[in-house]
């Protein structure tokens, strides 16, 4: 296992990231018996960041995660979110304070690594259904996220970089966070490359350059595109049957009719498929910090580390890519 500084944090953390979340499934609704190896295997291969929410299961991914942890007596980082909310007459401030205290007992935890604020951003806020205005972040949110840490409870805090690009852009620039989750995948490379005008996805327009060049950490998120890209037929049982992409297309199905342009891309070696392709993808970028990966079988986990251990895509392969992406443009 190779490792990465996390921005400026201080942080070494591994290639791969064990993501707890939904979309795998793993460490909400696997076996006990099978989270406790997995988990066990994961710090075997070197992984040593696992991440996860508390919407992850309604609760449950923190609340496995936190058994498993205590059952192995495990020393990694762990990261958690926050998706604070005005309900009920509270401030944001408020909210992101009693998430936390809430997410440490379920962990069983002290401290977290990281605190990620979880929610959409735009610039104003309730543009999305839950979203923030950059200013409520940077006024109010991280202000919470402060004292947290001067408390103690948590060591860094970050964003996920999900919303309107440019208020992203905005709360990037302000240098008020250490780290940020990215979607960044073979579908929409746009947080990391260039695409061309009329792209079918959103343009992050490079913003995990624009992170980095500010001393964040740079987390990978959805690098399979919630399965699209993983070339496996059908879900796995524990699996969430669906998913809703985020930053790619508006449904899976738009995103399915793409990975077709991908086969001469999986003639040149790639014995892991499109799957390994993603992944490798996503790490041949410096500025990444760790990819995420979200399994729902300990198979999943020893694939990714393996793939990852072949390295990164080559120039040729990534300048055929950007053929690829061209044909990506809505008329």
């Amino acid at each position: 296992m190779n490792y990465r500084p996390l921005g400026s944090t201080g942080l070494r953390v591994s290639e791969i990231g064990f993501g707890c979340g939904n979309v795998g499934g793993l460490m909400i609704r696997g076996e006990p018996g099978d989270r406790v190896k997995a988990a066990a295997r994961a710090m075997e291969l070197g992984i040593n960041y696992f991440d996860t929410a508390p919407s992850y299961g309604n609760y449950q991914s923190e609340t496995n995660l936190g058994a498993v942890l205590k059952e192995l007596g495990a020393d990694v980082y762990v990261g958690t979110k926050v998706r604070p909310t005005t309900e009920g007459g509270q401030t944001l401030g408020e909210s992101v304070m009693r998430s936390v205290e809430e997410s440490l007992t379920r962990l069983g935890l002290e401290y977290v690594d990281l605190i990620q604020l979880h929610n959409h951003i735009t610039w104003s806020s309730g543009a999305a259904r839950g979203s923030l205005s950059a200013e409520d972040v940077l006024e109010e949110v991280v202000g919470a996220l402060q004292t947290l840490k001067a408390q103690g409870k948590v060591r860094n805090y970050g964003f996920t970089g999900v919303g309107e690009t440019g208020a992203l852009q905005h709360v990037v620039d302000s240098g008020a966070l250490n780290t940020m989750q990215s979607c960044y995948n073979l579908l929409n490379p746009s947080a990391g490359h260039h695409v061309p005008p009329g792209y079918y996805s959103q343009d992050f327009e490079r913003l995990i350059d624009r992170a980095s060049d500010r001393g964040m950490g740079v987390l990978v998120i959805r690098v399979l595109a919630a399965g699209v890209l993983g070339g496996e037929e059908g879900r796995h049982p524990v699996a969430a049957p669906t998913v809703t992409p985020i930053g790619s297309g508006r449904d899976r199905e738009e995103d399915e009719i793409k990975v077709p342009a991908f086969d001469l891309l999986l003639q040149e070696g790639f014995e892991g498929g499109l799957a390994e392709a993603s992944i490798r993808f996503a790490l041949s970028n410096d500025a990444v910090s760790t990819v995420l990966v979200g399994y729902s079988s300990m198979e999943q986990m020893e694939s990714s580390v393996a793939f990852a251990s072949r390295g990164p895509l080559g120039p040729l392969t990534l300048e055929g890519l950007t053929q690829v992406w061209s044909q990506f443009v809505t008329a």
